[in-house]
């Protein structure tokens, strides 16, 4: 089984990182005790500018949680088809073939969900497979490949779709002052991706310049955790939970779940010469990079995706995926690595062949 195709959708409003602090810091004037450190934070999140579902006017006049969860439904299906209708042109698929629609994401609600209003939107196949997925958060992209490769094992002769869809715009609460919040509103973006996994048996074009392989995955849970990252969930919406403990448990967790499975299957760390990794920020990156040893640039197509459009949780390492499918593919044979962390707290390791 591969990864047959990769392609991100954003909307079209992108805002460099001082038009939206600006607009923050005139927004929370006089409410926060030490403006400078907004700016501060800002500063220090690695990133350009982002991605917004809305022009910056129309967020004031969207009030309570109903509006802003009506937005996200709309734009979700519209990004979520520019994402899956480019990965499986990239992939040389048709529509047709697809068998199974995995959507994950944590920035909005419905029912049906996304991928049902996809299926009446896309004329999708009315027999594929549907699994929307909640409350992963951030781990959710890398969780969502594995979960679309396990599909495809058991039915070697289809095709498996992972769409993200993530509008942290929509969830900001702006009545909420916590540092988290703070630190949030300087480093979350929009954006949607889309992941083709073809099981072994498709037949694909030949001389097709295909995506790696996916060898295995690993999901870990790390017990009494519930606290480091999540939502708080109330009337007025999705109330964000950051934990300043998050790289402190990336630093002790991630490498040794990374050891664990490359161990399973007769590699070390030493071997892995790719590597996708989720864009948490530059203090999660930093604590990827000291949990597994790798300090030459091996990362950098996660800080540059940081950097160009901030942390978009569950499609963030999406994003990097298709980066280096496209523009910093290794060498065939390489072995590679995927992860995310995310709520609970855990983790989700995919090790792939290019």
């Amino acid at each position: 089984m591969r990864i047959a195709g990769a392609a991100s959708a954003f909307p079209k409003y992108y805002y460099p990182q001082a038009v939206l602090l600006a607009a923050l810091r005139e927004y929370w004037r006089g409410k926060i005790e030490h403006p400078r450190m907004l700016d501060q934070l800002h500063a220090h999140a690695g990133v350009d500018g982002r991605h917004l579902v809305l022009p910056l006017e129309r967020y004031y006049d969207l009030k309570g949680f109903g509006e802003f969860n009506r937005v996200w439904i709309e734009a979700a299906q519209e990004l979520g088809e520019r994402a899956i209708r480019c990965a499986m042109a990239r992939a040389e698929l048709e529509l047709s073939q697809i068998g199974a629609l995995f959507f994950v994401s944590v920035t909005g609600v419905a029912s049906p969900s996304i991928d049902a209003r996809l299926i009446n939107r896309m004329k999708l196949p009315l027999n594929l497979r549907r699994t929307p997925i909640f409350g992963l958060g951030c781990v959710a992209g890398a969780a969502g490949v594995a979960r679309a490769a396990d599909y495809v094992r058991a039915y070697p002769d289809q095709v498996a779709v992972l769409l993200s869809v993530e509008l942290c715009s929509l969830t900001l609460q702006r009545e909420d002052l916590s540092l988290a919040n703070l630190v949030s509103s300087g480093l979350f973006g929009d954006g949607a991706a889309a992941v083709v996994v073809a099981g072994a048996k498709v037949k694909r074009p030949e001389g097709l310049r295909d995506g790696p392989e996916i060898i295995a995955t690993r999901s870990v849970f790390y017990p009494d955790t519930e606290d480091v990252m999540g939502w708080d969930i109330s009337e007025k919406g999705f109330r964000i939970v950051l934990s300043r403990d998050v790289p402190e448990v990336v630093r002790e967790h991630l490498g040794p779940d990374v050891d664990a499975l490359l161990c399973a299957h007769g590699f070390e760390r030493g071997d892995v010469g790719s590597w996708v990794m989720h864009t948490g920020g530059p203090k999660v990156l930093e604590a990827v990079q000291d949990s597994l040893g790798l300090k030459n640039g091996e990362i950098k197509a996660s800080w540059d995706c940081l950097r160009r459009v901030g942390n978009l949780s569950s499609a963030s390492v999406l994003c990097v995926l298709e980066d280096v499918m496209v523009n910093r593919r290794p060498e065939r044979g390489t072995l590679g690595v995927m992860a995310a962390l995310g709520p609970g707290f855990c983790s989700e390791v995919v090790l792939l062949r290019w």
